[in-house]
């Protein structure tokens, strides 16, 4: 598997080398270092080239690095049932950066990209409607970025004395902030249920 992935790399760095930076093999799985302007003329060979003949597109995620200049990896997996192989192209891009939509090449990455930009904020110029799939209308930020807060921004709940839906910034009440852990266990403040009867045994 190893050998077919090697000269899979290969083959596709020699006939594109405008747009392979480099690509590794790990875990029987061949990975493709691109440039977010190479993204669309590669996908484009990738699915038409009859070595490669990468048909269908699985997934579009990303992964956050805040620490990095270039924050975010997008990273792209595709499939060739022809071939039986699986391909992972992975680019590099900045907060402010945008990344080509291959949507002309797979109608598919339509809602994927969306998820991407819902999740993480990155932009793809080309798409045709570019907006939220998963989170609510008016969501503030992205919650797959490591820097967003477990609580979030906002919380909703339904307000009774209103009749509808309502918006309110997220706040900690104390009583939230306390937590009581029944535990079991020896030093515990509680008596569970049943805990009376370990007395009775040791004696």
């Amino acid at each position: 598997m190893t050998e077919a992935l090697n000269e899979l790399g290969a083959h596709i760095s020699l006939k594109r080398p405008d747009c392979v930076i480099s690509y590794s093999i790990a875990n029987d799985e061949l990975t493709l270092e691109v440039a977010p302007t190479s993204l669309v003329g590669l996908a484009e060979f990738l699915k038409t080239d009859a070595t490669c003949r990468f048909s269908t597109l699985v997934d579009i995620t990303a992964i956050d690095y805040p620490e990095r200049a270039a924050r975010f990896d997008v990273v792209y997996h595709f499939l060739s049932m022809y071939q039986n192989h699986r391909i992972r192209l992975r680019c590099a891009v900045r907060e402010e950066d945008m990344v080509p939509s291959i949507i002309d090449v797979h109608p598919s990455a339509n809602w994927f990209e969306r998820e991407v930009f819902d999740m993480f904020g990155i932009l793809f110029s080309g798409h045709p409607d570019l907006r939220r799939i998963l989170t609510d209308y008016g969501f503030r930020g992205y919650p797959l970025r490591k820097d967003f807060p477990t609580t979030g921004y906002t919380e909703v709940r339904y307000d009774e004395a209103q009749k509808r839906v309502v918006y309110e910034p997220v706040s900690l009440v104390q009583e939230y902030r306390q937590f009581d852990f029944m535990s079991p266990w020896e030093g515990a403040e509680y008596i569970l249920p049943g805990d009376e009867k370990t007395d009775g045994a040791k004696g």
